[in-house]
């Protein structure tokens, strides 16, 4: 299961987080958006216990979104010990996702 992020609750979960953090930038009016959400779920299920996967409406939380300069949706960030480890641009397949967040474990 997927949580929601915000602009009040981000940078305290992604601070206290002691596994990797998987956060996908989206906004319901974006079609490959849709397209990643219901993959990004199923990691979540498959990866749960280690790894947490959350979700920021770009559109009610503009703050986030800008202290990370997200500029296209989908964007999936992958934190890593509080710090961006690694970023995904676009829909794309769920072995993509999948190799980016076991390379964080």
């Amino acid at each position: 299961m997927t949580i929601e992020l915000t602009d009040a609750n981000f940078e305290e979960i992604i601070a206290k987080a002691d596994k990797p953090v998987v956060v996908d930038f989206w906004a319901e009016w974006c079609g490959p958006c849709r397209i990643i959400g219901p993959i990004l779920n199923e990691i979540a299920g498959e990866f749960n216990g280690r790894a947490i996967i959350g979700k920021v409406d770009v559109d009610n939380n503009p703050g986030v979104s800008a202290r990370y300069g997200i500029r296209n949706i989908p964007t999936v960030l992958f934190f890593k010990n509080g710090e961006v480890a690694d970023k995904q641009v676009g829909a794309v397949p769920k072995s993509n996702f999948v190799k980016k967040l076991e390379a964080l474990l």
